[in-house]
């Protein structure tokens, strides 16, 4: 059963509905994700008659990306790293600086930011709204079950800072937010969104193989042991994305088929034709791939984790993601059970449906609006 997320109305004052923003401010990196994310909620928000400035931080974009950007909203660019790629606290001076600088030029009524640690050090009296995608001390304790070290103990300080400057702080899903409050302590600001996909793909006759999708040589995403089941599943496993690292990390594919990094358009054209898709991962604050593959209709087979219990309970298969054996038994009884694997496939689907653009949209409008409400108490009371 899927949580609500932030009340379905908006909030209000006595003076009656509090005013949604004209003009945002939205930080964006051209490596990850959170891309993605921006553009789309920046373009469902544009229909709400909100206009959006991008604020880029870390390796500039792609010419594609920035041609994207621009029919959207603004894209400025800040020479200022993203937090997980600095080598230490000091290069991330300028970012506080840079977003006060844009926020003035730019005339904005609020910034939404999608690294906390952004919201660290701003002085300006605008609203805040800062969104979780994933953080390292949620992802240590997920996967290493242990504190961060002490070489980036500084993130994690930063990140503090970041929630307590915001006026909202969202999550995307019930799961995280716990996450967030074990590793950091009460975020009393603390909201829920959930993200959800654009993709709208076409339900296409299944063919017999199982797909998963990821950033391999991320521990988090957890290939070893999809890796390792492989040689005992009945049915060919495919799997795309990235095996090495930009620090190094390397995780060495031998049992799956390994199709290696592929365009979206590849991958959502192989995961619309398998019958069964995989996610192993032991940290997803949401999981976009088990989302895109529940849209095409394919049966769904995920790590027993917090979050996918959370979005999936009843539409999917769940395994201990730590046990090769339990996830290739798991996959088999669907390979031989074509009556469920289908009814699977409809569930999934069906939930789909929960988390749509507009649905988040709404979601994001109703933080906007607290935020708002928050921030004029303040300079009232000042």
């Amino acid at each position: 059963m899927i949580a609500p997320a932030l009340s379905a109305s908006r909030p209000s004052t006595d003076e009656g509905p509090v005013r949604l923003p004209r003009r945002i401010l939205m930080s964006v990196d051209a490596v990850g994700g959170v891309w993605r994310y921006a553009m789309d909620l920046a373009e469902a928000l544009r229909k709400a008659g909100i206009e959006t400035v991008f604020a880029g931080f870390g390796p500039a974009p792609s010419m594609a990306q920035s041609r994207e950007a621009a029919r959207i909203g603004r894209l400025e660019w800040l020479a200022t790293p993203l937090d997980w790629m600095a080598d230490d606290e000091s290069a991330l001076e300028s970012a506080a600086d840079g977003l006060g600088e844009l926020s003035l030029r730019h005339s904005v009524d609020l910034m939404h930011l999608n690294l906390p640690s952004q919201a660290a050090g701003l002085a300006l009296q605008v609203p805040v709204v800062t969104v979780s995608h994933s953080c390292v001390a949620t992802w240590f304790e997920a996967v290493r079950k242990s504190g961060l070290p002490e070489a980036w103990l500084w993130q994690k300080r930063r990140n503090r800072l970041g929630f307590d400057r915001s006026d909202v702080v969202l999550a995307p899903s019930w799961s995280h937010a716990a996450a967030l409050e074990r590793c950091y302590g009460p975020i009393d600001n603390l909201a829920v969104a959930y993200n959800s996909s654009r993709e709208q793909p076409v339900t296409i006759p299944k063919q017999d193989f199982v797909f998963a999708a990821g950033r391999w040589w991320d521990e988090g995403k957890n290939g070893a042991v999809l890796d390792r089941a492989a040689a005992a599943i009945r049915w060919p496993v495919v799997m795309a994305g990235a095996c090495s690292g930009p620090n190094g990390q390397h995780l060495a594919i031998a049992q799956a088929d390994h199709r290696g990094e592929l365009s979206h358009e590849r991958v959502m054209a192989l995961m619309s034709s398998a019958a069964v898709v995989v996610s192993p991962s032991i940290y997803e604050p949401f999981g976009l791939a088990p989302l895109e593959a529940a849209g095409a209709g394919a049966a769904l087979v995920l790590a027993d984790i917090a979050t996918y219990r959370e979005l999936w309970d009843g539409a999917a298969r769940f395994f201990d993601p730590r046990d090769p054996e339990a996830l290739a038994d798991a996959v088999n009884d669907l390979t031989r059970d074509a009556a469920h694997r289908a009814e699977l496939g409809r569930s999934a689907r069906s939930r789909s449906q929960c988390f749509t653009i507009e649905a988040q949209r709404d979601r994001v409008l109703d933080a906007y609006s607290l935020a708002m409400q928050k921030s004029s108490r303040l300079t009232a009371a000042e």
